[in-house]
């Protein structure tokens, strides 16, 4: 996902695996961290209904993160040992992904249910294909989207998709198609409220 221009901008923790450039909607939180230091944040998740449909207005990517590669997501809970961990058989081997390179320069990406994640309000965002549902209607310019829920495909909740006559609340607008290439077409769009 590409952030152009934004205006708002809230820390938020995921309430379930989300693919990152789908649109979410907020929730009260109840997880907590080290002491509760997460539980005044507020929860994200994937809308189900067509009415959450509407109120899904943030588009979600990873938090930003300065740590040194490699990056271990779950970070492994280990035991105390020596040698940053490695050195009992406990420990190793560990069930993560490890990253070489931050989450947020991968293209397509789920972000783990419980991290910390951004949630984007208005402003103009591309995202890659798969990130919405393709119609002919998404290559015009100022077609109006709206977000697909989980009654009408589980794969495609959170995705936006054409709003052929703008009944879905008009808050998101095409701003431009770029044509396919080898991965798909980009889709940039403009968040308003």
């Amino acid at each position: 996902m590409e952030i152009n221009k934004y205006s708002d901008i809230k820390g938020v923790v995921t309430l379930e695996a989300i693919v990152e450039g789908r649109m979410v909607l907020l929730s009260t939180n109840s997880l907590t961290h080290d002491f509760g230091s997460w539980a005044d944040l507020p929860g994200a998740r994937l809308p189900d209904t067509a009415t959450e449909a509407q109120k899904a207005h943030f588009v979600i990517t990873f938090a930003v993160d300065n740590s040194k590669p490699p990056i271990y997501q779950p970070y492994p809970s280990m035991t105390y040992a020596l040698r940053q961990g490695f050195d009992q058989a406990a420990n190793v081997p560990f069930d993560a992904t490890v990253h070489m390179t931050p989450q947020s320069m991968k293209v397509g990406l789920t972000i783990p249910s419980g991290t910390l994640a951004l949630a984007f309000g208005p402003g103009i965002f591309t995202v890659p294909s798969g990130a919405y549902v393709y119609s002919a209607g998404i290559e015009i310019p100022g077609t109006w989207l709206s977000v697909a829920n989980g009654q009408d495909d589980g794969t495609d909740t959170g995705k936006l998709q054409e709003d052929a006559d703008g009944s879905e609340g008009k808050f998101a607008q095409v701003e431009r198609y770029d044509l396919p290439g080898f991965d798909g077409g980009n889709l940039t769009f403009k968040l308003n409220w």
